[in-house]
Order: C-alpha cells, then sequence, then structure tokens
C-alpha cells in the first residue's frame, strides 16, 4: 500500500519506496535440486522396489474400481501419513505408466 505522506489514516507515513528484497533461503526449503533428483534416479534405477511398493504395483495392475482407495488404505498404514500416502500411489502409478509405455514400444 502506498503510503499518503499524512501522519493519520490508514496509508500513514512517509513516502517511501518498496525495495526488492532477496527471497529468504526457507523459501526453498523441500525443492529438489538436480543433483539429489539424479542420484535418486539411480538408486531407483539400481535398487528397484521395495516389497511393500511391488504389492502396491501389484494391487494397482490387478485392481478393479476401487484399488486407488485400497493402495491409499495400504500406504497410508505403512508410511503414516495422509500426504504421503498419496504422494507414493501417484509415483508408483507413474512407474506403472511407465512400465506399460516401454512394453509397448518394445
Amino acid at each position: 500500500m502506498a503510503r499518503s505522506g499524512l501522519a493519520k489514516g490508514a496509508n500513514k507515513g512517509h513516502i517511501t519506496e518498496q525495495r526488492e528484497r532477496a527471497p529468504r533461503p526457507s523459501r526453498s526449503k523441500g525443492k529438489c535440486g538436480k543433483r539429489t533428483a539424479l542420484c535418486r534416479e539411480i538408486a531407483r534405477e539400481v535398487a528397484g522396489l521395495s516389497p511393500y511398493e511391488r504389492r502396491i504395483l501389484d494391487m494397482i495392475k490387478t485392481g478393479g474400481s476401487s484399488a486407488d482407495k485400497r493402495v491409499y488404505k495400504f500406504a497410508k498404514r505403512r508410511l503414516g501419513s495422509h500426504k504421503r500416502a498419496l504422494a507414493k500411489r501417484e509415483d508408483i502409478k507413474a512407474i506403472n505408466s511407465k512400465m506399460r509405455a516401454k512394453q509397448a514400444t518394445a
């Protein structure tokens, strides 16, 4: 809000110019860097899926209409939170679609 130069009112105070501040380091917390993403990708490629992730993948492959809900409930029990369960479900779905695309081309 622009200052009015008056001592009273909603926009009271000296007329000043807003400076552009540098973003704080805390704003970038949680973002995945290039190096970290590459390391995780290589680790996933080498190690493969963990047993519970394989079970989720199997549920997605064989499950019918309620597969999403069953996968979510299973992942939530294993991972402990709603957010992590949803992220894991989407992650495994992406892996499944990549595998299907790879089989279609081969």
